[in-house]
């Protein structure tokens, strides 16, 4: 899953700061990361880390703002709504040309600039981490480290599969009960940072929000529309 998570900051570096972390693995953080080792949690860390799973699990639908900071100091913003169980859009606003789409099958990135357009199973991306109806941070990834202190409590995640290095780090805001930011690293120490903000909890969403042009049969992922 975390694999997953880096392979997208790879086309967050090359394509203007699309994707959020979500689709494609691309191996990141250096090779020290190989050598982290799994934190030996305690009760009040084990409480620490299902406040942060309790965020994901307590709401059917979310919508908020994002603001994105690239490698290179870009930065891009836009709107996203989720709606449970499977589907997300992440509106960028201009200049930004990009949009994600997750229908609960299918997650679509779309390149309105040159009119590519990316599929991906949701199955196969860590969509699922946020989008699932039971989210177990503790089964989902290896947990390294839980930090709390200034009122937040700083998670980081690697892979469950140990020849993936890595490190994702979330932050959680204890007063707010929310999750504000989370970030990546890519394997030359790039950092994607992507913080939320402006977060509504519940109502209905239109469901053209989450319509997607589904790939046409053993198509996927780079078709070009």
């Amino acid at each position: 899953m975390l694999r997953k998570l880096a392979r997208l900051a790879g086309v967050v570096v090359v394509g203007a700061g699309i994707g959020a972390l979500f689709v494609q693995p691309l191996p990141f953080m250096s090779q020290s990361a190989l050598a982290a080792k799994d934190a030996a949690l305690q009760p009040d860390q084990l409480e620490q880390i299902n406040k942060v799973s309790g965020f994901f699990n307590g709401f059917e639908s979310l919508t908020g703002q994002f603001t994105q900071v690239g490698p290179r100091g870009n930065v891009s913003n836009g709107t996203f709504y989720i709606s449970k169980p499977g589907k997300l859009r992440f509106e960028y606003n201009p200049p930004s040309p990009y949009l994600i789409v997750s229908d609960g099958t299918w997650v679509v990135i779309k390149n309105k600039k040159n009119k590519r357009t990316d599929h991906y199973p949701l199955s196969s991306t860590p969509l699922k981490l946020v989008l699932g109806h039971n989210v177990d941070l503790t089964r989902e990834a290896r947990v390294l480290n839980v930090a709390a202190g200034d009122g937040s409590i700083v998670l980081t995640l690697a892979a469950k599969n140990r020849s993936v290095p890595g490190q994702l780090q979330i932050v959680y805001n204890e007063e707010r009960a929310a999750v504000e930011q989370w970030a990546i690293v890519d394997g030359e120490g790039r950092r994607t940072t992507i913080s939320l903000s402006e977060l509504k909890v519940g109502g209905e969403h239109d469901a053209s929000l989450f319509k997607v042009k589904r790939p046409r049969t053993g198509r996927a992922k780079g078709d070009n529309r």
